[in-house]
């Protein structure tokens, strides 16, 4: 890596001399201060700051003896040095009193209600998803808060809650669920994985509905539950659930894994066993979740300074070739800090613009992704539209794609190629498995969960492991791609030069079960209790305790009781619970989160922005 160890101002004009020194990371010569309670994600945002190359935190006073008493519940950590100026992340588990730690806010925000799909009711994830998503967000909203001033720019802190956080992992559902036609396919208990005959749980996964038909012709599946189980199995990445036919999981379990994996092989469908956390933990090689590189040499285009009222990005330009979530998600974060984001789209536009349930004639979980953001139309696989593609990264500020591994190369639009037209680009790729594991099976989110232990970790001890179908690392990825974005930009701002970033799902499952690998490093049970995290019925819904007051609610009969007295009766005994939410389309209507819900122009409901400014 090529930087400086001025400020931000001086350090535009010591790049342009030649005479930068070596930079080792981002944050390189900032050390962070930390003070309150411990944050939502805090041992995240400590480690994160580490990896970008702080130097080692610093541990404050806690506010209130300190004598600057700070808002209840709050945490802070603060970056400063380098020439920058001191700038604050305030982190909480969230506004509404009734959402304290990660049970609660799973509850509240629909998290349990989406990941319960697959079982017909309300499940608590045993991994702190909301809370690692909240402390992705923290350093998201440091780095960027530290380039704006790089860039000219003023801030003194950033404000960010789980709560918010939660409700933009479940965007796409909520925006599904609130739009204005019916869901695509059946919400109804269903999916995999699969266990053969000789106990071997796996997952499976295709996108070809040939190879599909293919795989369970091959192990002799019953024709129409094959027909009948494709539409259900190839949304579940949109539903969270699959209820295909049962005579699918019988055919599985009346044959052998041999037989399961030659069906594949000669089908093109692939198949994963579920590993265990151990297994994932003795291969570990210890790789942060994202990389950064400066590239190229000599002085490059500067990038835009003084940036204008609208967000610590704005007057960036992010150009996005990415399907699905992983990328877009990205870029959709980029594009919300102020960023000018134009997608690449194939000639006649994304075809998941059209995808069921449709606001204002577009796809309600396209728009969770990509509203806001331009589109050119462009066919990379002529010269004519690579030429054009060239075009456009000369003028922008970063290109992220997500193609399958090798495509950028074969299609000449890899980080050298584009390096030609815009040396100072930030080239950023978020892929499957980052080349790190040479057996992996396809990059897809549910094989990444397969492959590397989430679906113990994601489930408590009594229960048989299982992946979740709720897209928990396209979603972490995507959060994790946006963070490394942010980095490379910063590193840029700081040294002058371009600079290469990769993630990928593989860092997304490692940063969710970094915990549990620790538990299996210390010889511990790497899974939580039984019954972890698992919400209590009441007469017509559902409460969920707090962690801490789990045992002491099941001491309570609340069966019989209306949720809202249940929650009553728990609050007078000093437990903290809330109101699982089973219904995502009302939460912009729940007092908890009515204030800040939205619609964008076509209907759909939007999650608030998960970053204030100060």
């Amino acid at each position: 890596m090529a930087a400086v160890s001025a400020g931000p101002a001086e350090a535009a004009r010591t790049v342009a001399g030649g005479t930068a020194g070596p930079l080792h990371g981002p944050l390189h010569g900032l050390r962070p201060s930390a003070s309150g309670p411990a944050g939502p994600g805090s041992a995240l945002v400590a480690e994160h700051l580490r990896l970008l190359g702080a130097e080692p935190a610093e541990r404050a006073e806690p506010a209130e003896r300190a004598g600057t008493p700070d808002a209840a519940g709050t945490a802070r950590i603060a970056l400063s040095g380098a020439g920058f100026a001191e700038f604050t992340a305030h982190t909480s588990w969230g506004a509404s009193p009734t959402v304290v730690d990660e049970a609660t806010v799973q509850a509240a925000t629909g998290i349990m209600a989406v990941h319960g799909r697959r079982d017909g009711v309300p499940r608590g994830l045993a991994a702190d998803y909301a809370a690692t998503a909240a402390g992705v967000l923290t350093v998201q909203g440091l780095l960027a808060g530290l380039l704006a001033q790089a860039r000219g720019g003023a801030g003194s802190g950033v404000r960010v809650s789980a709560e918010r956080a939660a409700l933009l992992t479940v965007s796409q559902y909520l925006a599904a669920e609130g739009a204005e036609e019916a869901e695509a396919a059946e919400l109804a208990p269903g999916g995999p994985p699969f266990t053969s005959r000789d106990g071997v749980v796996f997952e499976l996964e295709t996108l070809d509905p040939g190879a599909w038909a293919a795989f369970w012709r091959g192990i002799g599946a019953p024709e129409e539950a094959v027909r009948r189980g494709w539409r259900p199995f190839q949304f579940r990445y949109a539903t969270a659930c699959a209820p295909f036919p049962e005579a699918l999981h019988d055919t599985v379990r009346a044959t052998g894994w041999e037989r399961v994996r030659g069906a594949a092989d000669a089908s093109g469908a692939e198949v994963c066993p579920l590993y265990t956390l151990a297994e994932r933990a003795a291969e570990d090689d210890g790789a942060a979740p994202w990389t950064l590189a400066s590239c190229g040499a000599g002085e490059a285009r500067e990038a835009a300074r003084s940036p204008a009222p609208g967000g610590p990005l704005a007057g960036l330009t992010v150009l996005e070739a990415g399907r699905r979530i992983q990328a877009p998600l990205a870029a959709h974060l980029l594009g919300l800090l102020g960023a000018d984001v134009v997608r690449i789209e194939p000639p006649g536009g994304d075809p998941l613009r059209g995808m069921p349930p449709a606001c204002g004639g577009v796809s309600a979980r396209w728009l969770a992704l990509n509203r806001g953001k331009r589109a050119v139309e462009l066919d990379i696989k002529s010269a004519g539209g690579r030429r054009e593609l060239l075009g456009l990264a000369a003028g922008a500020d970063v290109f992220l794609h997500n193609w399958a591994p090798g495509n950028a190369a074969r299609l000449g639009l890899d980080r050298d190629d584009l390096a030609v037209a815009n040396p100072a680009l930030v080239y950023a790729y978020t892929s499957g498995w980052a080349d790190r594991l040479v057996d992996a099976p396809m990059g897809t989110d549910f094989m990444v969960q397969a492959r590397t232990g989430v679906g113990e970790a994601v489930r408590p001890a009594g229960e048989a492991p299982a992946p979740s179908l709720m897209t928990l690392l396209d979603v972490l990825g995507g959060l994790l791609g946006a963070e490394a974005v942010l980095g490379g930009l910063l590193l840029r701002e700081r040294t002058g030069r371009g600079v290469r970033v990769d993630s990928s799902l593989l860092g997304a499952a490692d940063v969710l079960t970094a915990p549990a690998r620790r538990r299996v490093a210390r010889g511990l049970d790497p899974r939580r209790p039984a019954g972890f995290r698992r919400p209590v019925a009441t007469r017509d819904g559902w409460v969920a305790p707090a962690d801490a007051c789990a045992d002491a609610v099941a001491a309570y009969d609340l069966g019989g009781l209306s949720t809202a007295d249940a929650q009553e009766l728990l609050g007078g005994h000093g437990l903290a619970a809330t109101t699982v939410t089973t219904d995502l389309g009302a939460l912009a209507h729940d007092p908890r989160f009515a204030p800040s819900m939205g619609r964008d122009p076509h209907g759909a409901l939007a999650v608030p922005d998960p970053w204030s400014f100060l």
